[in-house]
């Protein structure tokens, strides 16, 4: 176990995975109308690169890979090398100009985000303190926060009419000649936003090469060295499997995260383009939205950092949860075409974002399996969650129509998913607070 400052200072460099994560998806999504104008694509084209991205099945592939990586050659082995991966995503990005490229690099960039992820809460809960695992995880939320709001200020003021267009369309005619002009002007403002995510993924790639491994993870392949029992990958997942507790488990966290992310997933991506064509306001208007809206997140996780090992989380859980659905019970009754509805829709989705099921998955995700297989398990059900949330993200494009036709009925889907979400949420709550991960699988494993 390290003591606090390094418990911290772990937590802060592994939590840099996270803002990577949240800024892939939304700086695609900020962008998205500028992609969408340049290379002249659908809403069945916005419905693909939404399926493949860090938002769904790029991160589903990763994840289910990285996570028994992770349990087989450790949690070091992962932060060593993923991130060179999402170097090469974004970048891909970046130099996009067609289709398939734009589809390839949120590909890629999607697939390095699901390796990091189940590493990511692993490596935090096993590096913290009995009574700051859930602060260090809100601390890995506000980074999942404070990315969007970031990437969101870049792409207000890199777009087109924003601040610092100028500089956007100074390095456009250097790249591209003085003759562009048009959409394959105004897209470089999105290229540029994917550019600050190559460097800041450079920065934390340079600090995550140089994490300690986890104690708790070298302890385990010490002692089933000693005894002799297979490590490999294929053993791990048969065990996983094997046993009625972990299957128990991973049902549970699956459907409460999968019903959240359902609708989560949905409003990563696609929020500033449902504001724009539902809601009827410009691009700059909704980036504005979306970004208080993601301060109100980071400020809301930061003020549940301070109180989520002292309190049951079952209520804290519900909380979150009261506050989603009460925010898509007012938009339906206010109406998505006025600013009252969109505005109330977005403080209380920022709120409960703050509390999210996330959190809690997360937590609950990293303490309730051994640590032979907990990110293995974590990538499992990360597998899982986002495939299906990328096939919800297929089927939301068809539900939502071209200009927002079907916004009511897609809202009603919303609260449903969150009702489910809530039931099952509080008939399974775990109680983990003030109990060492070993206690926690102690008590639901059995000594062996």
């Amino acid at each position: 176990m390290t003591n606090e400052t390094g418990s911290l200072k772990q937590t802060i460099a592994v939590s840099l995975t996270n803002y990577l994560d949240a800024g892939a998806i939304v700086a695609g999504a900020s962008g998205l109308t500028l992609w969408q104008n340049y290379l002249g694509l659908t809403e069945v084209h916005l419905g693909w690169l939404n399926f493949i991205s860090a938002n769904c099945l790029g991160a589903a592939l990763g994840a289910i890979v990285g996570g028994f990586l992770a349990d087989k050659y450790g949690r070091k082995f992962i932060y060593t090398y993923n991130l060179l991966v999402y170097m090469l995503g974004v970048l891909l990005v970046v130099c996009s100009v067609n289709y398939p490229m734009l589809l390839c690099g949120f590909l890629v960039t999607g697939i390095s985000v699901g390796i990091g992820v189940p590493a990511s809460w692993t490596y935090i809960s096993e590096s913290s303190e009995i009574d700051k695992r859930g602060r260090n995880i809100c601390i890995s939320q506000m980074s999942w926060g404070v990315g969007p709001m970031i990437i969101l200020l870049l792409g207000m003021f890199f777009a087109p009419g924003g601040y610092l267009f100028g500089w956007v369309e100074a390095l456009a005619h250097a790249v591209g000649g003085p003759a562009l002009s048009g959409d394959a002007l105004n897209v470089f403002s999105s290229r540029v936003v994917f550019f600050s995510l190559f460097l800041v993924a450079l920065i934390a790639w340079n600090m995550q090469r140089k994490l300690e491994e986890s104690h708790e993870w070298t302890a385990t392949q010490q002692a089933a060295a000693a005894k002799g029992e297979d490590r490999g990958l294929l053993h791990a997942f048969r065990v996983l499997f094997d046993n009625r507790t972990a299957i128990r488990t991973v049902l549970y966290l699956v459907t409460i995260y999968l019903t959240w992310n359902l609708v989560a997933s949905v409003m990563g991506f696609f929020q500033p383009h449902i504001y724009e064509t539902a809601g009827g306001v410009d691009n700059e208007q909704a980036n504005w939205m979306n970004c208080i809206q993601w301060a109100i997140i980071v400020l809301t996780t930061f003020v549940l950092s301070f109180v989520i090992d002292r309190i049951r989380h079952k209520w804290l859980y519900i909380l979150g949860l009261l506050f989603a659905i009460s925010a898509w019970v007012i938009i339906v009754g206010i109406g998505v075409n006025g600013p009252a509805g969109l505005w109330a829709f977005a403080i209380l989705w920022g709120i409960e974002g703050g509390i999210s099921v996330q959190i809690f998955y997360a937590l609950w995700g990293s303490e309730l399996f051994p640590a032979k297989f907990r990110a293995g398990a974590q990538g499992l059900m990360f597998f899982v969650v986002r495939s299906l949330s990328a096939v919800w993200g297929l089927v939301f494009t068809f539900i939502y129509g071209e200009h927002g036709e079907g916004f009511t009925i897609a809202a009603y889907c919303m609260i449903a998913l969150l009702l489910i979400s809530l039931i099952v949420g509080v008939a399974g709550c775990p109680d983990t607070r003030g109990k060492s991960l070993e206690q926690i699988t102690r008590e639901r494993y059995g000594e062996a």
